[in-house]
């Protein structure tokens, strides 16, 4: 059964930072673009950055220069290093494929208090 879990939300405040992991079941994770995705209260869910299985990575403009994303094919896991983070980031985060083909996770809330 594929599993995607997310972890390493909570509440910091403006220009703090936080790094999420997104650990994986089963050896597709290396094979998957991945990606990250947000959705906060009363919005719908959306796009936060990606990585290929080779490491080519992409970001929402918002997130630019102060979150990286990046992946360890030998342990299936995902990360998104959140920096100089701002209200309008808080969201519960997830992970899936790039193209959101596998069951969602219950997804890790990121609270930023200004």
């Amino acid at each position: 059964q594929v599993q995607l879990v997310q972890f390493g939300g909570g509440l910091v405040q403006a220009v703090g930072s936080l790094r999420l992991s997104c650990a994986s079941s089963g050896s597709w994770f290396r094979f998957n673009h991945m990606a990250w995705y947000r959705q906060a209260t009363g919005k719908q869910r959306e796009f936060v950055a990606s990585v290929s299985p080779g490491g080519t990575t992409n970001y929402r403009d918002s997130v630019k220069d102060r979150f990286t994303i990046s992946r360890d094919n030998t342990k299936n896991t995902m990360y998104l290093q959140m920096n100089i983070l701002k209200p309008e980031d808080t969201a519960v985060y997830y992970c899936n494929t790039a193209s959101g083909s596998k069951p969602w996770g219950q997804g890790t809330q990121v609270t930023v208090s200004s």
